[in-house]
């Protein structure tokens, strides 16, 4: 028998866990900190044309503003600063990356071009690449196995509420002033509020008992990219379905856009009716699936969220690539947040699925390698792909006909290996929990 690989600095073995209402608590200011943090990532979308008519944009340079302005550091600073996080305090390391990717959004504001904005952006990246590692850390650390459904579905709900605050606040200031500049410094400021309470948080105990595996060395970086590349399969068929959800999700970047190209409708209205619309149906969607994936789990069903997320793909990826084609802006609305349902369902029990098959002492840097790839893939190909489709094939004028493509052009690999990630997965989930 091997030897046991090393744990983290405080970790300790056992079965006990932090009071529900404190475990809770941890959880409502971590989603408080999301729900930031994804306003600060996604206002910009909403802002694309008034930012194109002021710095005298090309939708190509805003695809890179969208997408890989942001992600180039938010996904390759995930890997080290989920190493961090197996080895320091999460609290600390949360509160300073809010801290940082909100005054970066101030600095978005005092953008005077291309390469300012772009600088901002990636500031943007750097902060918020701490937070989720870390969150998903904690909340392991918080509630055993079968009760991590609802809490992770709950954080994962910030994706509504932030998406659904920037719509709306930007909604608000646009219809009182024309200044875009004002939305960057007013969400950023609000975000400096969580950062400093982290600074004073105590942390839950590490757990080093859950989920070894006798072929993991050592808990460094080398370790945990070794252990993905020695299950590449199993990690890699996984990830393929949350790499499909992330291209068609910052695709949607381009949403308010679309809308007011080919239908007409203002960014203002847009935002308004979505933000007011995505709220209650994200609500519902991600507490019903974590409800879910946990009643399941504890009937015995040791792949419940990767059945939730296999679901939500296949409602996801035809209807998104059906709206941008409907002849008016209702029936295309409609059919959009149909086939959000899809997504939601995916976001909501990604990481519970990824917990299944992660062994606890790389934890938070498995997090962050599988964050860093769908973040890559998504920010990097969705926008981009997006901006480069309307600005050289179909024509600026005909932006939903660039949106529709992103379903159809990423989805068909994914979809047609689900069969054998199942088989994957479920075999890696029965070797870790054996």
């Amino acid at each position: 028998m091997e030897s046991e690989p090393p744990v983290p600095e405080g970790a300790k073995p056992g079965n006990s866990y932090p009071s529900p209402a404190r475990a809770w608590s941890l959880v409502a200011l971590l989603t408080v900190t999301y729900v930031f943090s994804f306003t600060d990532r996604t206002i910009l979308g909403l802002l694309i044309e008034p930012i194109k008519s002021d710095l005298a944009l090309t939708d190509t340079q805003l695809g890179l503003l969208l997408g890989p302005a942001f992600g180039i550091l938010y996904a390759t600073m995930g890997l080290p600063f989920g190493w961090l996080a197996d080895r320091w305090k999460r609290t600390w390391i949360i509160g300073i990356g809010a801290t940082v990717w909100s005054l970066a959004t101030i600095a978005s504001g005092f953008a005077r071009g291309f390469a300012g904005l772009f600088a901002a952006r990636m500031t943007v990246g750097v902060g918020e690449a701490t937070l989720s590692p870390c969150a998903m850390s904690l909340v392991a650390d918080s509630f055993p196995p079968e009760k991590r459904g609802k809490p992770i579905a709950f954080y994962s709900m910030a994706i509504v509420f932030g998406s659904s605050l920037a719509f709306l606040l930007g909604a608000f200031v646009l219809g009182s002033t024309s200044n875009w500049q004002w939305v960057f410094i007013i969400v950023g400021a609000a975000g400096l509020l969580p950062a400093v309470i982290f600074f004073f948080l105590a942390e839950p105990t590490r757990r080093a008992a859950q989920l070894r595996d006798e072929s993991l060395k050592g808990t460094g970086i080398p370790d945990a990219v070794g252990y993905v590349l020695r299950h590449w399969k199993t990690y890699g068929s996984f990830v393929s379905l949350m790499c499909l959800m992330t291209i068609i999700a910052y695709a949607g970047s381009w949403n308010p856009a679309m809308f007011e190209r080919t239908w007409g409708w203002s960014a203002e209205k847009y935002a308004w009716i979505n933000g007011l619309v995505t709220l209650p149906l994200g609500i519902t969607v991600y507490w019903a699936s974590g409800w879910l994936s946990d009643r399941w789990t504890q009937q015995g069903s040791r792949d419940a969220p990767l059945k939730i997320m296999i679901t939500g793909a296949l409602i996801m990826a035809p209807l998104y690539a059906l709206a941008p084609l409907m002849p008016g802006p209702w029936l295309a609305f409609v059919v959009l947040n149909t086939g959000s349902v899809g997504m939601m369902m995916l976001t909501a029990v990604s990481v519970t699925a990824l917990l299944n098959i992660t062994p606890a002492a790389i934890r938070a840097q498995i997090i962050a390698i599988y964050y860093m790839t769908i973040s890559l893939t998504g920010l990097f190909i969705g926008p981009t792909m997006v901006g480069y489709l309307s600005q050289h094939w179909f024509g600026e004028d005909r932006l939903n006909l660039a949106v529709a493509a992103m379903p159809v052009l990423f989805g068909a690999l994914p979809l047609l290996l689900i069969p054998w990630t199942v088989r994957l997965y479920r075999a890696h989930a029965l070797r870790l929990s054996a």
